[in-house]
């Protein structure tokens, strides 16, 4: 009987320990009197960050056609412009109606015939040009010079037929002689360089100067742009 008492009270007791776990456990899940705040923006939501390029272009200029001579900003001198301002492409070209490139010079240019300067034509003149000037060489004579012109204005667009305009300075060729002396190669066929040059400062070559050292002069100086035509001439 004793026995059965003992089994008894002990089973009341696991579950009067039973039941109080039970009730600590629901008060440690009550209410705190604290708020849960709802979470913020920055918590719930993920931003994308975005990278922005800018690509910088840089304006070129193409002042020099042909094969060019000097040292002015057609072969990377200063322009005069303002740094990072835009620059108007201008593309410096000679030509002749009396010949193409690489073509016979027709005889009335040449010492078989009349022996006056030919017709010339150019376009595309840099801004800020200070003057024109023109070379004729004979390379195939160690650089003959035939004739040396300065002092031309840059508003003009070419040169007519035996006739320089008045204010040009034209100065001794290599026959010794002022202004144009055409081509008249001793043997077999020559070629002739026409080269003009848009000059970045005036070049002050004074008339009946020597012919060689005003090419050399012209050659060596500050230009914006120059080109060239090539002619040839067959012995007479």
């Amino acid at each position: 009987m004793r026995d059965r008492e003992k089994v008894c009270n002990t089973r009341s007791m696991r579950w009067v320990l039973a039941t109080f776990a039970v009730a600590i456990a629901l008060v440690g899940c009550g209410d705190d009197g604290r708020e849960l705040r709802a979470p913020s923006s920055d918590q719930t939501t993920t931003s994308a960050s975005t990278t922005s390029t800018t690509v910088t272009t840089t304006p070129t200029t193409d002042v020099a056609a042909g094969t060019g001579g000097g040292t002015g900003a057609a072969q990377g001198g200063s322009s005069g412009g303002s740094a990072g301002s835009p620059m108007t492409a201008s593309t410096l070209r000679l030509t002749s109606p009396a010949f193409g490139e690489g073509q016979p010079i027709p005889p009335e240019y040449t010492c078989v015939g009349d022996d006056v300067s030919p017709p010339l034509a150019w376009t595309g003149v840099p801004a800020g040009t200070a003057e024109l000037a023109l070379v004729v060489r004979d390379p195939d004579a160690d650089g003959f010079v035939h004739w040396v012109i300065t002092g031309l204005p840059s508003d003009i667009g070419g040169l007519a037929k035996g006739n320089p305009p008045s204010q040009a300075v034209e100065v001794l060729n290599d026959f010794g002689r002022e202004g144009w002396s055409g081509p008249c190669p001793p043997a077999g066929t020559h070629n002739y360089d026409f080269r003009i040059y848009a000059l970045a400062e005036p070049s002050g070559i004074a008339a009946a100067a020597d012919g060689a050292q005003a090419a050399e002069q012209l050659e060596s100086a500050a230009v914006l742009a120059s080109a060239a035509l090539s002619g040839t001439a067959a012995a007479p």
